[in-house]
């Protein structure tokens, strides 16, 4: 079906031959890629998340992480400017065994081992006395300020008594350095006088003394808000909070955002390729037409070169390569047309078959004449030599998709498409098959079965999660291996951090010593390149 394309190509044949490169059987095996994704694949499921991992996470949601950081910040920070000060003044009693009483102690006071425990026991009680209203109401009464309630006051006094101590100290937080000393001698004298006078019925006194050691002074200066203290611990929390609403994030997101994403979805899978998202990549001729120079450019040849690797490897199935995605606008008829223009580039012979017949692509993504193609030859409306048009290079042939039709999945499962199929990669290097996303049909899994496995294209920003899982899933149910992942629309920026998932650094991106290029470098790279 396909005999008359074979002379318009004997020329690319005849260099692809010369400059073939013989790949031997265990050359898979050897490919740098494998070998580190697998090894991160096992470090990952021995140690879990890395710091390397929480890094990349926070870097990937760096604004989230900021955001919250200076919110926490700020907030604190006017928090603690704009409320209100206090000041806190404390003095300071000593208790000690009544003396006086020494003749009255009963027999609940004799079942204590020693005076000094019953005084230690009784102080415990202190710290909630000093809030009762017998201690308060007549520091209230003295004052003779009515808009102070004894809740009120209440709030204001707090006591403590310091660790194997007799010492209790009552401090009294106010609005006012003068106010909150007053308040803290006035509460203390109260305290002395009830636990001295009024804490036995029967007019009898108190085993316990409390004397006044160190009357209150006026503070200097605030008690609260610490000024220093709560920005220091905003500072802190801001960070904490940063990196666990970045972690959110990541966990919460459901499209890609890196390579990260996708290997948490395949640990086991390898990158094919990392394509940057351009503008160069819209117009409608591939980059290797229209700027063979450009980074880009050089991404689709090394996407050429790691193919290699898991292709070409079981005589003619090897020679077909499926691409697929798993949902619609990753990409991938973009990637086809760029992949086939690489491998046509270094003279292999390659035919790009648009087999995605629900939405054809490939003619308008190149700019040909799409009204006939594969829809027809698997109607038997038109033979192939009808379809076939060479693009750009003799040795580079493009069967479109033809019109959109409703019985897709009955034609490309035909007898007639296998055997197009088995006669394309006989007679070409290279037989590329652009498809219908897995999620809209699998089509992808069909030709998969014919070759070795598909190339699965997943776009920065666009795939979801759960419909690349999905598609994961569905290809390994049905065993068709998963040559590898090109990532596509990845952030340029970032491109410095997939070099630990790609075993290539970007010759372009970097120079000789790893620092970036200046412009004069790239110009006098490609004027050497021209033989200029």
């Amino acid at each position: 079906m396909i005999e008359t394309v074979r002379q318009e190509r004997s020329v690319a044949e005849d260099k692809a031959q010369q400059n073939s490169i013989l790949i031997p059987e265990n050359r898979i095996d050897a490919n740098p890629q494998n070998v580190v994704l697998a090894e991160r694949s096992e470090s990952d499921a021995d140690e879990g998340m890395t710091l390397m991992d929480l890094i990349r996470i926070v870097g990937k949601h760096m604004f989230t992480a900021i955001l919250v950081f200076v919110l926490v910040v700020v907030g604190v920070t006017a928090y603690t400017l704009t409320a209100q000060k206090k000041y806190t003044a404390t003095a300071q009693l000593f208790a000690s065994y009544n003396n006086t009483t020494a003749d009255a102690l009963d027999s609940s006071v004799s079942s204590q081992s020693t005076a000094g425990a019953y005084i230690a026991t009784q102080l415990k009680s202190y710290p909630d006395l000093v809030k009762t209203e017998a201690v308060l109401q007549p520091v209230i009464n003295e004052l003779n300020d009515n808009s102070i309630t004894t809740d009120d006051l209440a709030t204001m006094v707090t006591a403590t008594n310091p660790t194997d101590t007799y010492m209790l100290n009552v401090s009294v937080e106010a609005t006012s350095p003068e106010q909150s000393a007053q308040l803290a001698n006035e509460v203390s004298q109260s305290l002395s006088k009830v636990v001295s006078s009024e804490l036995y019925a029967s007019s009898k006194k108190s085993m316990v003394k409390l004397s006044v050691v160190q009357k209150a002074k006026t503070p200097t200066s605030q008690s609260s808000p610490n000024t220093k203290l709560n920005i220091a611990v905003a500072v802190v929390a801001g960070i904490v909070l940063g990196i666990f609403a970045a972690l959110v994030r990541d966990l919460l997101a459901r499209k890609l955002q890196d390579l990260m994403d996708l290997q948490s979805i395949d640990p086991n899978g390898s990158i094919a390729g990392i394509i940057p998202k351009d503008e160069v990549l819209n117009v409608t001729k591939p980059v290797i037409v229209t700027k063979p120079d450009s980074p880009i450019a050089e991404e689709f040849r090394r996407m050429r070169t790691n193919l290699s690797f898991v292709t070409s490897k079981d005589g003619d199935k090897g020679r077909l390569i499926v691409i697929t995605s798993s949902m619609p606008s990753e990409g991938k008829t973009t990637v086809s047309c760029n992949l086939a223009a690489a491998l046509a580039e270094n003279g292999a012979s390659v035919l790009l078959i648009d087999a995605d017949l629900r939405h054809p692509s490939v003619a308008k993504r190149l700019g040909l004449e799409g009204g006939v193609g594969l829809a027809h030859v698997l109607s038997n409306q038109a033979s192939v030599k009808d379809v076939v048009q060479r693009y750009w290079k003799p040795n580079l042939h493009i069967m479109p998709a033809g019109p959109r039709i409703q019985n897709a999945s009955v034609l490309l499962n035909s007898r007639i498409m296998h055997e197009l199929v088995h006669q394309a990669v006989q007679q070409y290097d290279y037989v590329i098959i652009d498809t219908t996303p897995m999620s809209v049909a699998n089509d992808a899994a069909v030709f998969g079965q014919m070759g070795n496995g598909v190339v699965m294209i997943s776009a920065r920003g666009v795939t979801y999660k759960s419909a690349l899982r999905g598609a994961v899933n569905e290809l390994r149910d049905l065993d068709v291996p998963l040559l590898g992942y090109v990532f596509n629309l990845a952030d340029e920026k970032r491109n410095r951090g997939y070099g630990n998932y790609y075993y290539y650094g970007s010759y372009y991106y970097k120079g000789e010593y790893g620092k970036e290029d200046s412009k004069k470098d790239r110009k006098r790279r490609r004027s050497h390149r021209r033989g200029k």
